[in-house]
C-alpha cells in the first residue's frame, strides 16, 4: 500500500470474506462496489491473498453460480448484488439457494445519507430510485436464513463473519447483509478478521441410536425414504452402508433434489412411495422434507423414524412428518451408528424382504428396458426417453454431473440416467430460470468433470441465456446443454386439462398460456459466442449430435443440443 492509500470498508469486506474461506466473490456489478473493486485491485497488485472475483452480468447468474459451486464444495461463498433492485432481481435464485441448502453470504447496499452527510457523495440515484422503505434487509428476510444491516465499518468484518457462520450451519442456506455505501467508503482501522472454521458436528446419543436400531430389528417390512441425504458430506456413502447392513430398500421420491443412492443398486426401490403406504411397518425418513402428499396421507400401519439434523425446516411453510421418533444430529454419523448396530437380525425376515426387493428391482430394470425399446422403435420423432437413455450411454464412465431443470421430463431424466455416484445429479430448486447458472457454478467447482444441463424449452426461455453464455466463455466453463424441446409449456397444459377436462378449451382447442412454437431456433442464441450448436429432430441423428457436442465440450466449448421431442 502506498503512503496516500487508506483502508476503507471495501478492504474490510474483502478481508472478512477471505477469512471466511470464500474461494470466490460472485458479483453482479453495482456502483456501490467500487470500494471492494479497489481493494481487490490492491490485493492483486501487491500479491496478497483474496477470493477470486467473477464479474457477471446478471443477478441470477451470480447467485446461481454460487449455488452450483456450493452444491459441490458445501462452503459459503460471497455474492454481491446491486442495491434493492439487484436483490429483487436475484431474489428467486437466493430463494432457490435456501431450498437447496447452500450456504452463501449475499450482500447489497443502500445509502445512509442520500448526499446530506459528510464525506464522498454517494450519488443522487440512491435518493431518487435505488433505496427501499425499511432497507433491503427487510426485503431479504423471507427468503434467507438471516438478514441484517452492517451499521458501522468497525462491525462490518464481524457481521460478515457472523453471516458466513450462520449460513454454514444446519440447515445451511443464504444469509444476507445490507452494507450501506457510506460504510464501504468509511476509513477502516485494518483490524485482523478472525478466520471462520467449519461448524462443529452434533450427534445423536448412543441410547437414541440403540432405540432406533431396535425398531429396525423388530420390523418385518421397513423402507428408507430420502430426498437430500446425498447433499450432506458423506451422506451418500453412509446411506449405502446403512441400507446394506440392514438390507432395507431405499425409495427416492419425485421430490428428491439430488442423487442420494445408486439407482443401479439392488436395494434401490424406485421413486414411488405409494406401495409402501399400506405395506411398510417402519418408514425411515432420512433427510426427507415432505414425504407424504397430500400431507394428511398417513401410512396405515408404519411407525415413522425421522433421521435429520434439522427435521422441522423453518423455511417450509407447512410440513407434516408424522414422526414417532426423531434421530437428530449429523445424518451421516447417525446412519453410520445405525449400520454398526445391524446385529441379531431375523434371518427369515431379512431373506423375505431381500427376495421381494430383488423381484421389485428386476421388474424396474425390465420396465426401463421396455420403455427404452419402445422409444427406439417409435415413429415420427424423438421420444424423450431416448434422449435420456442416449445420454446415459454416452456419459458412462465419464464421471459426469447432471444438473436438471426439466419439469415434465424430470422423472424420465432421473429414471433413465440412473446416476450411481455421489454428487452426480442435482435438480434445480425454486422457480425456473436458474439452471444454466447453477450448472456453471457446478462446473467452476468441478472443472475436471463433464457437466451436463438437461433443460426444457420453457425453462430455457426463463434463463438469462446471454449473461450465462457470457460467463461460460469468459471463465472457460464449458457445458453440454441438452434442451428437451416439446414446443409447449406442457405442465401448464396438463393442469388445464386436469382441472377442466370438459371445459371450453377442451371443446375448442384454445389452450392459452402454453404454446412455444413461435420461439426461434433455441440453439442459435449460442452462435454469437462461437459455441457448438445442434438442432436434432430425427432419432438417427441424436447420438451423433450428442457425441459431437461432448467432443466440443471436452475441447473447451459450451455445446447446445436442441432436441425436438415428441412429447
Amino acid at each position: 500500500m502506498t503512503d496516500t492509500e487508506h483502508l476503507d470498508g471495501g478492504d474490510a469486506a474483502v478481508a472478512a470474506l477471505t477469512a471466511a474461506g470464500a474461494d470466490h466473490i460472485f458479483c453482479a456489478s453495482g456502483s456501490e462496489w467500487a470500494p471492494v473493486w479497489e481493494s481487490l485491485a490492491r490485493h492483486h497488485r501487491d500479491g496478497l491473498p483474496c477470493p477470486g472475483y467473477l464479474d457477471l452480468t446478471h443477478e441470477t447468474v451470480a447467485v446461481g453460480m454460487a449455488t452450483g459451486y456450493g452444491l459441490i464444495t458445501r462452503r459459503p461463498q460471497g455474492v454481491l448484488l446491486h442495491a434493492a433492485p439487484g436483490l429483487l432481481q436475484g431474489s428467486m435464485a437466493v430463494h432457490g439457494a435456501l431450498l437447496a441448502g447452500v450456504p452463501m453470504v449475499v450482500a447489497s447496499s443502500e445509502s445512509a445519507t442520500y448526499g446530506d452527510g459528510p464525506g464522498k457523495d454517494p450519488g443522487g440515484q440512491w435518493y431518487r430510485n435505488l433505496s427501499i422503505v425499511g432497507g433491503p434487509h427487510g426485503v431479504a428476510s423471507p427468503f434467507t436464513k438471516w438478514s441484517n444491516e452492517a451499521a458501522s465499518v468497525h462491525t462490518l468484518p464481524t457481521m460478515i463473519t457472523r453471516a458466513a457462520e450462520l449460513a454454514w450451519r444446519a440447515p445451511a442456506g443464504p444469509a444476507y447483509l445490507n452494507i450501506p455505501l457510506e460504510i464501504l467508503l468509511e476509513e477502516w482501522d485494518g483490524r485482523e478478521a478472525k478466520p471462520v472454521v467449519p461448524p462443529g458436528s452434533t450427534h445423536s446419543s448412543p441410547e437414541e441410536a440403540d432405540a432406533v436400531a431396535q425398531l429396525i430389528r423388530e420390523a418385518v417390512n421397513p423402507v428408507i425414504v430420502t430426498e437430500t441425504s446425498g447433499r450432506e458430506s458423506g451422506g451418500w456413502e453412509a446411506l449405502v452402508a446403512f441400507a446394506e447392513a440392514w438390507n432395507i430398500p431405499v425409495v427416492e421420491p419425485d421430490s428428491a433434489v439430488c442423487g442420494n443412492f445408486p439407482r443401479t443398486h439392488p436395494l434401490h426401490a424406485g421413486s414411488d412411495i405409494g406401495p409402501w403406504m399400506d405395506e411398510a411397518d417402519l418408514i425411515l425418513l432420512v433427510n426427507c422434507r415432505a414425504p407424504f402428499y397430500p400431507p394428511s396421507r398417513r401410512p396405515s400401519k408404519a411407525r415413522i423414524v425421522v433421521i435429520d439434523e434439522v427435521p422441522q425446516r423453518p423455511h417450509i411453510t407447512y410440513q407434516v412428518l408424522f414422526a414417532d421418533r426423531y434421530l437428530e444430529g449429523n445424518v451421516a454419523n447417525s446412519l453410520r451408528q445405525l449400520a454398526k448396530r445391524a446385529k441379531d437380525l431375523d434371518a427369515a425376515a431379512v431373506t423375505a424382504r431381500r427376495a421381494a426387493q430383488e423381484e421389485r428391482h428386476a421388474g424396474e430394470r425390465a420396465a426401463i428396458a421396455a420403455a427404452e425399446a419402445k422409444a427406439a422403435e417409435a415413429a415420427g420423432g424423438i421420444d424423450p426417453v431416448m434422449v435420456a437413455a442416449t445420454l446415459r450411454r454416452l456419459l458412462d464412465g465419464e464421471d459426469a454431473i447432471v444438473v436438471d431443470e426439466t419439469i415434465t421430463h424430470s422423472r424420465i431424466v432421473k429414471r433413465h440416467l440412473r446416476n450411481d455416484a455421489p454428487d452426480s445429479y442435482f435438480y434445480v430448486q425454486g422457480g425456473l430460470g436458474q439452471g444454466m447458472a447453477v450448472a456453471l457454478g457446478v462446473k467452476l467447482a468441478a472443472r475436471e468433470r463433464p457437466v451436463v444441463l438437461t433443460i426444457g424449452d420453457g425453462a430455457f426461455t426463463y434463463n438469462p441465456v446471454i449473461p450465462s453464455y457470457d460467463a461460460s466463455r469468459a471463465y472457460e466453463l464449458p457445458l453440454l446443454i441438452v434442451v428437451f424441446n416439446n414446443r409447449v409449456y406442457k405442465s401448464m397444459n396438463l393442469n388445464h386439462r386436469r382441472f377442466y377436462p370438459d371445459g371450453a378449451a377442451a371443446g375448442t382447442g384454445e389452450w392459452l398460456g402454453t404454446d412455444l412454437h413461435r420461439l426461434p431456433r433455441l440453439a442459435s442464441f449460442a452462435e454469437p459466442f462461437g459455441m457448438h450448436t445442434e438442432t436434432v429432430d430425427a432419432p438417427d441423428a441424436l447420438a451423433p449430435a450428442l457425441e459431437r457436442a461432448l467432443k466440443a465440450v471436452a475441447e473447451g466449448t459450451t455445446a447446445v443440443v436442441d432436441v425436438l421431442v415428441t412429447r
